[in-house]
């Protein structure tokens, strides 16, 4: 079920539907609202697809990919595939990640943010912490 306030925030996505596919790092779920996976679509189908590695990144990238929609009660369905491969049990947790969503098992996704906590502030550093002003970042 996602939560009222969310969905509220979704409102626009939700007559046009959503593409759920597995996440490439994480063991989660990636819930694109279809305008965003048409923008990211547009971009794999640049990709020349007689070059081997950009092949298997597409086959890889789309394998498990479903579309779905939230129905009038604001519950979505996994399939059972998609349930398998990001190890949902019970409890979930919908994560936003800037332009989707992520949706985790909460202790997985738990523990991603624990194992993430000691590198964060390196990570913090090498990506935001810019020496100069180029980017309008300080």
């Amino acid at each position: 079920m996602i939560p009222a306030v969310l969905k509220k925030q979704l409102s626009a996505a939700l007559q046009d539907g959503f593409v759920l596919k597995r996440a490439v790092f994480q063991s989660c779920l990636e819930l694109y609202p279809m305008s965003e996976w048409n923008k990211m679509m547009e971009k794999i189908n640049k990709l020349n697809r007689f070059k081997k590695k950009n092949n298997d990144f597409i086959r890889r990238f789309t394998a498990g990919v479903k579309i779905v929609e939230v129905d009038s009660a604001g519950r979505l369905l996994i399939p059972k595939d998609l349930i398998g491969f990001s190890g949902i049990t019970k409890e979930v947790v919908l994560a936003s990640a800037v332009n989707i969503l992520e949706i985790w098992d909460k202790d997985k996704y738990e523990q991603a943010i624990d194992d993430a906590a000691e590198d964060f502030a390196d990570l913090a550093e090498e990506v935001m912490g810019q020496d100069d002003d180029e980017n309008g970042l300080s």
